[in-house]
């Protein structure tokens, strides 16, 4: 599940630690990033949709048009996909907010 969290490669939650200076520097750079680790949420409120716009407005994830082909002097009609002038949907915030995938807490129940 897509969605918004961490795709620049570092994960907010991870400790400092003690390391070489490739970590240090690292670290100093997730640091001077926009969205500051502190501030960080576990849950994802967004994700990407995986539905269509059709030239009529219609929301679905696949659009086909049905056209007639004659074989052998008979009519047949035929299912075509649609695959041009499709416009995503985009973003879709969540009804209930989702734990990201990269989280690093093992949930359980006993």
């Amino acid at each position: 599940m897509g969605g918004s969290g961490s795709k620049r490669g570092y994960w907010p939650f991870a400790g400092s630690g003690t390391g070489s200076d490739a970590t240090k520097d690292r670290n100093a750079q997730s640091l001077a990033r926009p969205r500051d680790f502190r501030n960080a949420t576990p849950f994802v409120f967004t994700r990407r949709s995986s539905l269509c716009y059709d030239e009529d407005g219609d929301l679905a994830h696949e659009f086909y048009e049905e056209t007639i082909v004659m074989k052998n002097g008979r009519k047949r009609a035929k299912l075509k996909k649609i695959e041009k002038n499709l416009i995503p949907q985009g973003i879709v915030k969540l009804e209930i907010p989702c734990i990201h995938v990269d989280f690093p807490v093992v949930l359980c129940e006993i």
